[in-house]
């Protein structure tokens, strides 16, 4: 066991971690060391270690069985890094048998079990693998066999309604399944490769009657702010940010507070990622021309209240968007910029006169995800300045922060969970009339007013010892 001594867990391949399954090796203690078509050989927590468990295991596998003592905290390390379980009792890695019918739902459930949001199937020379996107970062679960990826992509082009046959073109799709009595929208991605299709499933919150805007991550004032600006009657807000920072789930939870019977509300999405009753959703299908902005044209035909655009992605539809907030429609949006003020100069971009900016913006909200260290293992170090970006002057002197570390709880990953950092700036006459003059240093007025930009809150983030610095190092940044 020597060359296992300077690891914190005994790594295992994708192959090795398949010899067994989450319920086996937890109860057993038993991590599996190396395999033939005859015998197999496992690492065992000597406390689990019985005079017939070679037998038992014998039975169990169908082969000859060898078992070799190994540290006791190791195995269990090993265990919660490979052998992910739920905060219950229940485990969750799962045999994923490509030949099965079950092969899709037992992939998704366990994907659901996880908390994962995407799900990856993947074809390189000399392997192919499954990775689940869980907290933002992708973890590999499942290795097939070449002989098994065609089999595995077929049930899948079957279910999502794409032609088999097809393999040289990228195709799109849709799923759905039904997991613990509720539904799950699946939206499928094919994309052809050098060795073979590669497959993204994307797994869709499809019921957004639970989101709650207050449980977000907005401050106070952030939130008295942003809900001064959705409940205006007309006027625009948008909201900015990177895929996957939570856009969606931000303009959800501000249609299920406007989601009144004296309310109709139109939305054009793509995809449609939720679902909420009392709401007028039309999924985008732009090669049939139904686009953001075709979408538009007729939303005003429709006596809207309020319309949301899932993205404005060119001129055209931030012109339209505009133009519809103007004349007594209030439009939410999302937009891909680095920080709330931002936006106004990329609307400028787009071809939109900024006094009509200026005259329709109710409010420009940033928006992040960012992990949380794990509260049972994180360790604090003292401060080093490489800790943070050379050009960057912290607001106040920090004497240690927080590292990830790595426990059974967070499953050595070092962090749990992620919040929702937040920048945002109602706009009032003062940032009018600078977005009238194309005056963008307003860093003074913002502080006069306490906004907080994505910079402040994540550095207050990483001082109070919730994050890390590596996490919000890219936020770091003295803006405007």
């Amino acid at each position: 066991m020597s060359s296992l001594e300077t690891t914190d867990h005994i790594p295992l391949s994708l192959e090795q971690q398949q010899l067994v399954n989450s319920d086996q090796a937890w109860y057993f203690g038993i991590i599996p060391k190396a395999a033939t078509k005859s015998s197999i050989e496992f690492y065992i927590d000597p406390d689990k270690l019985r005079s017939d468990l070679p037998d038992e295991l014998e039975v169990l596998f169908g082969k000859t069985v060898m078992l070799e003592k190994s540290d006791p905290t190791l195995i269990k390390k090993t265990l919660a890094k490979y052998y992910r379980k739920n905060e219950g009792t229940s485990t969750n890695r799962k045999n994923i048998n490509v030949k099965s019918d079950e092969f899709l739902h037992s992939l998704v459930s366990e994907a659901r079990e996880l908390g994962s949001s995407d799900i990856h199937i993947e074809i390189y020379d000399d392997k192919c693998r499954i990775r689940f996107r869980i907290d933002g970062m992708l973890i590999e679960r499942h290795a097939l066999s070449k002989s098994e990826y065609p089999t595995a992509v077929n049930k899948i082009k079957i279910s999502a309604n794409c032609e088999i046959s097809e393999k040289r073109l990228p195709q799109d799709g849709r799923i759905q399944l039904f997991w613990n009595g509720n539904k799950i929208d699946i939206r499928v991605s094919i994309l052809p490769t050098l060795h073979g299709e590669k497959i993204v499933l994307r797994l869709l919150s499809n019921d957004a009657a639970n989101i709650d805007i207050r449980k977000l991550g907005f401050s106070d004032l952030q939130l008295e702010h942003y809900l001064e600006g959705v409940k205006k009657p007309h006027g625009i807000v948008l909201i900015s940010g990177p895929t996957g920072s939570g856009k969606t789930t931000t303009l959800y939870a501000t249609l299920k507070l406007l989601n009144k019977t004296t309310n109709n509300i139109l939305t054009i999405e793509d995809p449609v990622e939720y679902t909420l009753e009392g709401i007028n959703q039309v999924q985008l299908k732009e090669d049939i021309g139904l686009s953001f902005a075709a979408a538009l044209r007729t939303f005003l035909r429709q006596d809207p209240d309020v319309i949301m655009l899932g993205e404005i992605r060119d001129g055209e539809t931030a012109q339209m968007a505009i133009r519809a907030s103007l004349t007594g429609h209030l439009v939410l949006s999302t937009i891909h910029t680095n920080s709330a003020w931002g936006t106004i100069a990329r609307l400028a971009d787009m071809g939109v006169p900024p006094f009509l900016i200026a005259s329709t913006l109710n409010l420009s909200v940033a928006q992040r995800l960012v992990r949380l260290l794990c509260t049972i293992c994180k360790e604090a170090k003292p401060f080093e300045s490489l800790y943070l970006p050379n050009t960057y002057i912290a607001p106040k002197k920090l004497d240690t922060l927080y590292h990830a570390t790595g426990c059974e709880h967070c499953h050595y990953t070092g962090y749990k969970g992620r919040k929702a950092l937040y920048e945002v700036i109602p706009v009032d006459m003062h940032l009018a009339e600078s977005i009238k003059n194309n005056t963008f240093t307003i860093s003074g007025y913002l502080k006069s007013r306490n906004i907080s930009s994505l910079s402040d809150n994540a550095f207050e983030l990483l001082s109070s010892g919730v994050t890390s610095a590596e996490e919000v190092y890219t936020l770091l940044v003295n803006e405007y």
